[in-house]
């Protein structure tokens, strides 16, 4: 059973980076195509009073699908809160267990006792 508390913890752990890198690739991508798009839309700016008209539309629809997807990622971000709670939760409720029949359960690492102690 012992095996079992350090592949959770281990799963816990992989699950977390995974996700961790995944945002950072997507805020990465995200940031890129809005500064790419603000340089244009500078450059267009320039150019007369007509295209600024424009310039202020495109920039309204970026702002307004920038503002969904941190909405978006925003959820996400609760919803995997919850999960590592319900999980570091479910790993303390068998950690207890192993203890109550006399099963010292190995250590968590760091990151989880890291998170255990200041719940980030």
């Amino acid at each position: 059973m012992g095996g079992w508390v350090g592949i959770a913890g281990t799963a816990i752990g992989a699950i977390a980076m995974v996700l961790a890198g995944l945002f950072a690739a997507r805020s990465t991508r995200a940031a890129a195509v809005v500064t790419a798009e603000a340089q244009r839309a500078a450059a267009r700016a320039t150019a007369g009073p007509a295209e600024r008209a424009e310039d202020r539309a495109a920039f309204d629809a970026i702002k307004t699908e920038l503002r969904a997807d941190l909405e978006s990622t925003r959820e996400e971000v609760r919803s995997l809160r919850s999960l590592v709670r319900a999980f570091a939760w479910y790993v303390g409720e068998l950690s207890s267990e192993m203890r109550r029949r006399g099963v010292e359960p190995p250590a968590p690492p760091a990151r989880v006792d890291e998170y255990n102690r200041t719940g980030v």
